[in-house]
């Protein structure tokens, strides 16, 4: 009789063994669970790849930060140097644990990938080709040794059923012999079904053993083509654990750094960066720049002039510094102005006239294409450090001439443009931006929007 056969039906597994019925489908779920573990793997490196890339991002964002304060701030010479190469460091590096990216998603990730579509082939209806290969497998080599077992337990229960009516009979007619009430025809009819329960306990008994001797002599030829089902899967997983062995070995080279020439040669250089600070240089330095080994225009004798280069008193000179200051001089012949961002002061050197900024503008210059002092602020870079190397230090010695634009010198040393003639032929053209009143003798008035020529 044919049918559809099913190898768990009526069969009660007693042990946990590869050899019962339906216990290699653990062997067939690896198949499925490779699929996955390559699929982990693929996920485990992206979101390693993700860190490499943010870790990279965060060293240039914080090398150029630190890079702008420490320029920016007092640190100065050879230990500014040294500090800064950090920052240099830190971009290479970065620039490191970028390719360490690359690599992880460009070579390992896709290999894995590739491997995956390779080993694995989707079917139309779901799943993988090598899983119903090897389910197929397992379920032809196991279903004739299936089979007999089930015949093997059938003739148990069915030879146990008998031992058990075999007992009750028995019982029965023992009990029936101490009833006198019993007549003859009964007792005898107890004493045939012992003898029947008897002979079916014989036969189920010679059965079961049949089936079992079938069944042992099935086992070898089972076992055989289970074992060769069972290789067939475990090279498809040796193939698997070598490739995931090899590809952890790659990933490892990716992120080890140690064994990179130029990684190596980074922190070399760093530590030769550090060693080059010399305190005795630096300190040398600030004396020549921002110490007594700084040159000084010392104030000398000057004749009175009537002309723009008159000295000023330092009464005029305070008040100039108060409301009144010039931002742009139009002259006569050959000229070359030069903006100086470290000087408050006018200066006029061999028909050069520098040009001048303070808050307290009153004067414009005819050319200005209508810049106010605001937008000026507005254009000043704002610094990333409380600090700016180049900020004046003022000087404490005179309260009259502590904000005085005018000052005999200016920020680079250069003489006070008051105290040298000028040429009679200069003529310099202003604009009053808003009114003012004369407060001494020798002082202008004048209403906004007033031009002159001096």
């Amino acid at each position: 009789m044919s049918g559809s056969y099913d190898d768990s039906v009526g069969v009660e597994v007693s042990s946990d063994s590869f050899w019962e019925v339906g216990n290699y489908k653990r062997t067939v779920k690896r198949i499925d669970d490779g699929h996955r573990l390559c699929n982990d793997l693929m996920n485990c490196i992206h979101e390693r790849a993700r860190i490499e890339k943010v870790y990279a991002q965060q060293l240039t964002e914080w090398a150029k930060r630190w890079k702008q304060l420490v320029e920016k701030g007092p640190q100065y010479g050879t230990v500014e140097r040294a500090w800064c190469a950090f920052m240099s460091e830190a971009e290479k590096v970065s620039e490191l644990h970028l390719e360490v990216k690359g690599s992880l998603m460009n070579e390992d990730f896709e290999k894995i990938k590739n491997w995956q579509k390779e080993a694995f082939h989707k079917q139309m209806m779901g799943g993988f080709k090598e899983t119903k290969e090897a389910e197929d497998g397992f379920r032809k080599a196991q279903k004739p040794w299936a089979k007999k077992l089930k015949e093997v337990e059938a003739a148990k229960k069915a030879y146990h059923a008998a031992c058990k009516e075999e007992k009750l009979a028995i019982s029965r007619e023992t009990n029936s012999k101490a009833d006198p009430a019993l007549n003859p025809e009964q007792l005898k009819k107890l004493q045939d079904k012992v003898e029947r329960s008897k002979q079916d306990v014989l036969k189920t008994k010679e059965k079961y053993e049949k089936s079992l001797k079938e069944l042992d002599n099935a086992t070898p030829q089972y076992m055989e083509n289970m074992e060769q089902v069972f290789e067939q899967c475990q090279q498809f997983e040796e193939k698997r654990l070598r490739f995931f062995r090899e590809v952890l070995l790659e990933v490892q080279k990716h992120l080890d750094l140690s064994n990179v020439a130029s990684y190596k040669n980074i922190y070399r250089e760093l530590e030769q960066n550090i060693k080059t600070a010399d305190a005795v240089e630096d300190l040398r330095w600030f004396r020549a720049n921002q110490g007594p080994g700084m040159s000084m225009n010392w104030p000398q004798f000057e004749e009175w002039s009537a002309d723009l280069n008159r000295t000023l008193s330092r009464r005029e000179k305070k008040k100039a510094s108060d409301g009144v200051t010039l931002t742009g001089i139009n002259q006569t012949g050959d000229q070359v102005s030069q903006p100086n961002k470290h000087s408050s002061s006018l200066s006029v050197q061999s028909n050069t006239v520098q040009s001048v900024q303070s808050s307290y503008n009153p004067f414009e210059d005819e050319e200005d294409t209508g810049s106010t002092v605001s937008e000026k602020e507005d254009n000043k870079i704002k610094n990333v450090s409380s600090y700016e190397k180049n900020q004046s230090y003022p000087t404490d010695w005179s309260d009259e001439e502590s904000n005085n634009p005018f000052s005999s010198t200016d920020a680079n040393g250069d003489t006070n443009p008051f105290d040298e003639d000028t040429p009679p032929a200069m003529e310099v053209r202003v604009r009053a931006l808003y009114d003012y009143e004369g407060q001494e003798q020798d002082e202008l008035s004048f209403k906004a929007g007033v031009e002159r020529t001096e």
